[in-house]
């Protein structure tokens, strides 16, 4: 135990962004696709991401960022990471609520239980998953928690579905997604984040008849298409927002808000090392 009461920390040995249909570039939409008014973002997302005490918060990526903000102006400074300085100073400028440090999530320059939690953002399939988790387990303190978070788009929404099946009519991998989220299996095959909590929240971001053509348009195989198939395209595109909206408010494009957090087991980074018996001895 330290003065303080808290449990000793466990010392391990060393060891323009844009809506593209049919690509993801860590950014989930464009706030200039809705003429400026962007959705809220859902608080009871951000009540259930922040830290069971208020403390330090770690953000991995400069996708990170915002949310990291969000609970900053909770109670929980934040420092952003991301291996780009240009991407980090970006952040900094952005949310100047942050601290910012480049680093590779891999090889964090952070003394262990430095934070209260980790938070990935769009990103935790970019991360070498194995390394990563053990650099997260070492940075946070005891009962800290890694906090995931993937923002995508729902397309439980009929005239959802009804675009979907336009826009394949013209490129068969367009509004398809989701293979990021398989990366979320690794932390519960961690055995530092042993429990993995799912809870999922709705968003939606208001978008203008305007916004919708701009954004099939500026997908880049869409982009591609003759003159007389892009007119169709844009025809029929706009023909569903005019049947579907209701004049004179925008259609609300619906996006699920997923959530995942795991509190850190530590045991396995202060475990005994036992060498097999057999194994190869030098003197020196």
């Amino acid at each position: 135990m330290t003065p303080s009461g808290k449990p000793d920390c466990p010392q391990p040995s060393v060891r323009r962004a844009e809506v593209h249909l049919g690509k993801r570039d860590g950014s989930t939409y464009d706030a200039k696709m809705t003429n400026g008014q962007p959705g809220a973002f859902p608080t009871t997302a951000v009540d259930w991401l922040a830290p069971v005490e208020r403390g330090p918060v770690l953000a991995i990526g400069k996708a990170s960022a915002a949310t990291a903000s969000r609970l900053a102006r909770r109670g929980n400074p934040g420092t952003v990471t991301d291996k780009s300085s240009t991407a980090v100073r970006a952040a900094c400028h952005r949310y100047p609520s942050l601290q910012g440090v480049a680093a590779a999530p891999d090889a964090l320059p952070f003394m262990p239980c430095s934070f209260t939690a980790v938070l990935v953002v769009q990103g935790m399939h970019l991360l070498p998953t194995g390394l990563a988790l053990d650099e997260f387990a070492r940075v946070l303190a005891p009962g800290g928690r890694l906090c995931v978070q993937f923002t995508v788009r729902d397309d439980s929404v009929p005239w959802v579905r009804r675009l979907a099946k336009i826009l394949r009519t013209y490129d068969p991998d367009a509004m398809t997604s989701g293979a990021e989220l398989y990366s979320v299996a690794g932390i519960a095959a961690s055995p530092h984040f042993p429990v993995l909590e799912h809870r999922s929240f709705r968003m939606w971001v208001p978008i203008t008849r305007d916004g919708m053509l701009e954004m099939v348009s500026g997908s880049p195989r869409l982009a591609g298409l003759g003159e007389p198939e892009a007119d169709a395209l844009l025809d029929e595109v706009g023909a569903l927002y005019d049947s579907s909206a209701r004049e004179p408010e925008p259609l609300l494009l619906p996006y699920s808000v997923l959530c995942w957090r795991a509190t850190v087991d530590h045991s396995e980074l202060s475990a005994e090392l036992h060498l097999p018996d057999d194994g190869l001895q030098i003197s020196l």
